[in-house]
C-alpha cells in the first residue's frame, strides 16, 4: 500500500520497522507519510510544528465562518495566530477592535475595509485576491465582503489571541445602560429598544446587502498611511526552482509588527537550508503539498508534511528548509512577528567563510567549495 507520493503507507523503510497490524487512519497516514516513517537524518524530540484549520473548530453563523489556530491548537506557537474567515456576499465582520495586530491575505473573492485613527481619521479600501491588510493594535475596523463573497487569512502578533475575545460593539452597547447610550449619543433612551441583546451570539459575522459605492469623510481628513497593500501586483524575485514577494516595513510601511513573504516553489523546487535571525516563523500553505524538516540543535531534527490549509511553525532559530513533494507549485506564506524580513541563508554562509575553514570542518573538496559561492537561494535579498 502506498500514498500518493509513492512512499509507503508502512512505518518500514530500508529493512528496519514493522507493519501496522491495529486499526489504522488511512487518509490521516497518507498526508503524513514522513511521519508513518521518519528520514534516517531525523533524530530526538522536536515539538509538533503542524495543525491543519480542517481540525479547527468551526464557528458558523448567518453570514459565513471562522476558524482559528492558536496556542491552545499548537502550543509551540507562541509569538502569532491565525484565523481563517469566509463572508457571504455582503456579510460583515462585525465593528470590532483587539488588543493585537491584525495582518491579512485575501484568499478569495473581494471586501471592503474601514478603519479609524486614534486622530479621527478614516480610511476605506476594496480588496481582492493577494492583496493584504493592517490594523494596528486598538484601532478599530471592520470587513464586509463585496459581491461574490470572500475568503481571508488573519495573522495575529500574540499567539494566544482569539476571535472569539474581540471587542464587539454590538456587545459594548449591549452591556451600557440605555440611559448612558442617550446622553453619550443625545439622543432619546428609547432609540435603543431593538439594539441586539443576545448575549451568547453576538452579531460577529451576519447577513447584510452587498454595499455599493460608499465613503464617509471625516473632519480630520483621511489616513496618511495606507493600512491595504496590492502583493501581487510586487515584481517577485524570481530564481532557479521558484519566486518570492516579501512585505515589510519597507514597501508597507504601516505593518510594523508583522513582516512576510509568499514563497512560490516549482516541482522539485526548494527553499534552501536557512534560518531566521529576527523571531519565529509561522506558516500557512495555500496550495500544493511539500514537506519541511526542521534541525532544532543538540543533534534533533523532525520533518513534517503540509498540503494546502496546513499551518506550520519554526521556532526562533531554527534551521529549515522546504521542499515541494507534489506535481503543481507549492504556495505557502512565511510570516514573523517583525517589521522587516529576515534571514541567512547556509549557502552564502559558507560562501562568506574562508574556503580552508569550511574545509576542516566538512571534509569537502575544492570544487565542492567553490560552488558554494554559485548558489543562489530563493529567498534572500
Amino acid at each position: 500500500m502506498t500514498s500518493a507520493n509513492g512512499t509507503s503507507n508502512e512505518p518500514v523503510r530500508d529493512g528496519l520497522g514493522a507493519t501496522i497490524l491495529g486499526p489504522r487512519n488511512l487518509p490521516v497516514e497518507t498526508e503524513n507519510p514522513t511521519s508513518m516513517a521518519a528520514p534516517l537524518t531525523d533524530s530526538g524530540t522536536v515539538p509538533n510544528l503542524k495543525f491543519s484549520f480542517a481540525q479547527a473548530h468551526n464557528r458558523v453563523l448567518t453570514g459565513g465562518w471562522a476558524r482559528e489556530v492558536t496556542t491552545r491548537e499548537l502550543p509551540v506557537a507562541v509569538e502569532m495566530a491565525g484565523v481563517n474567515m469566509r463572508l457571504k456576499p455582503g456579510a460583515v465582520r462585525e465593528l470590532h477592535w483587539h488588543k493585537e495586530a491584525e495582518w491579512a491575505y485575501m484568499i478569495a473573492g473581494s471586501a471592503r475595509i474601514t478603519v479609524i485613527d486614534a486622530e479621527g481619521r478614516n480610511f476605506m479600501d476594496d480588496v481582492g485576491v493577494g492583496d493584504l491588510w493592517y490594523f494596528p493594535a486598538g484601532l478599530p475596523h471592520s470587513i464586509q465582503a463585496l459581491g461574490e463573497g470572500c475568503e481571508f487569512l488573519l495573522v495575529f502578533d500574540d499567539g494566544g489571541f482569539s476571535e472569539n475575545e474581540t471587542f464587539l460593539v454590538c456587545d459594548w452597547f449591549a452591556h451600557t445602560p440605555r440611559e448612558v447610550l442617550a446622553q453619550n449619543f443625545g439622543v432619546p433612551a428609547e432609540r435603543f429598544d431593538d439594539i441586539p441583546l443576545d448575549f451568547e451570539h453576538s452579531r460577529y459575522i451576519f447577513d447584510a446587502p452587498v454595499p455599493g459605492a460608499q465613503h464617509v469623510h471625516s473632519p480630520q481628513g483621511s489616513t496618511p498611511v495606507s493600512y491595504s497593500h496590492r502583493m501581487l501586483a510586487q515584481r517577485p524575485l524570481t530564481v532557479s526552482g521558484g519566486r518570492v514577494r516579501i512585505a515589510d516595513t519597507t514597501n508597507f510601511p504601516v505593518s510594523r509588527t508583522l513582516a512576510a513573504a509568499l514563497v512560490e516553489l516549482e516541482p522539485g523546487g526548494l527553499r534552501e537550508l536557512h534560518w531566521h535571525p529576527n523571531g519565529d516563523e509561522w506558516q500557512y500553505y495555500l496550495r500544493g503539498q511539500g514537506a519541511m524538516t526542521v534541525f532544532a540543535s543538540g543533534g534533533k531534527a523532525r520533518t513534517f508534511d503540509y498540503q494546502a490549509g496546513d499551518v506550520g511553525y519554526v521556532p526562533f532559530a531554527m534551521g529549515h528548509y522546504v521542499r515541494n513533494t507534489g506535481d503543481e507549485p507549492l504556495v505557502f506564506l512565511e510570516m514573523f512577528r517583525s517589521s522587516r524580513f529576515a534571514d541567512i541563508s547556509l549557502n552564502q554562509w559558507l560562501a562568506l567563510t574562508p574556503p580552508e575553514l569550511v574545509q576542516a570542518h566538512l571534509n569537502l573538496d575544492d570544487e565542492t567549495v567553490a560552488a558554494l559561492s554559485k548558489t543562489k537561494p530563493i529567498a534572500v535579498r
